[in-house]
């Protein structure tokens, strides 16, 4: 039997996870950790899921995009870079939510990452420690532009990634964590920006700001997260929709910012 070469594994691996071809996959691709906003965009475009092992997926060829929900986590956040780094997508977008850690933040205003504090662990596999964790200045700057002209309440500044579960009652944690001045905690943007960067995908964020977690009033619940899907979530997806489709108007004009495609797919 022959070596299977990195770029096979990746698609068959892709193919199992995701449950369809990869040739399947858009040009364009939006990242969650919510079946649901899977569910929303599929339903509102009229379009079938694919769900395997691990991923649910929905494309969208009209929009030339794709929505993956990967779950949650550093670890599953890497994988998922890595495996559609081997398709041709021209920029991706996570949409997720996180905690706010200012006081003057509400429930279901935008945070947009221009970096993340790489506490979670993952990200040590793709780059050097003192490396940061930066978004892609394309995606942000899409992003921006998109927030600005829907006149949304959003903020600007670095994220918290961590793989600490249950941390809200760790007062070592939330001492640390008010060290780094943070404007957010959440579990995937270092690891997406560090391997998109290492992988060369251009991807930013969107995030939803879903809970105060330094409130204990203000954690997020069950019934809280509830409120959060039915107010938030279409209004949040249809922005990333937006984004995508500034981004490529940018890539059009050359705009600065994008990562090279790996040779792979020809750059």
């Amino acid at each position: 039997m022959e070596p299977i070469h990195e770029e096979q594994f990746a698609r068959e691996t892709l193919e199992r996870y995701a449950g369809c071809d990869p040739d399947d996959f858009q040009q364009n691709l939006i990242l969650t950790n919510f079946p649901r906003y899977v569910d929303y965009f599929a339903e509102s475009r009229n379009l079938s899921i694919s769900e395997g092992s691990m991923f649910k997926v929905a494309h969208s060829p009209k929009e030339k995009i794709t929505i993956l929900d990967f779950k949650i986590g550093s670890p599953a956040a890497a994988l998922v870079v890595d495996l559609c780094s081997f398709l041709p997508i021209r920029g991706a977008i996570l949409l997720g939510m996180c905690g706010g850690l200012r006081r003057r933040y509400k429930i279901g205003e935008y945070i947009t990452p221009v970096a993340s504090v790489r506490g979670e662990g993952t990200s040590d596999f793709y780059l050097p420690a003192d490396v940061p964790a930066l978004s892609n200045f394309l995606m942000l700057k899409a992003t921006t532009d998109i927030l600005e002209e829907t006149h949304a309440t959003y903020h600007v500044g670095i994220t918290y990634t961590t793989n600490l579960r249950f941390w809200e009652y760790n007062e070592e944690f939330i001492r640390h964590l008010k060290e780094t001045r943070a404007h957010a905690i959440e579990l995937e943007c270092a690891t997406l920006f560090s391997a998109s960067y290492k992988r060369k995908v251009t991807l930013g964020s969107l995030l939803l700001i879903s809970d105060l977690p330094l409130n204990r009033d203000q954690v997020k619940t069950k019934k809280s997260a509830e409120f959060v899907f039915e107010q938030f979530m279409p209004d949040h997806i249809e922005k990333g929709v937006a984004i995508l489709h500034r981004a490529g108007e940018m890539l059009e004009r050359n705009v600065k910012g994008a990562y090279q495609p790996s040779p792979r797919h020809g750059g």
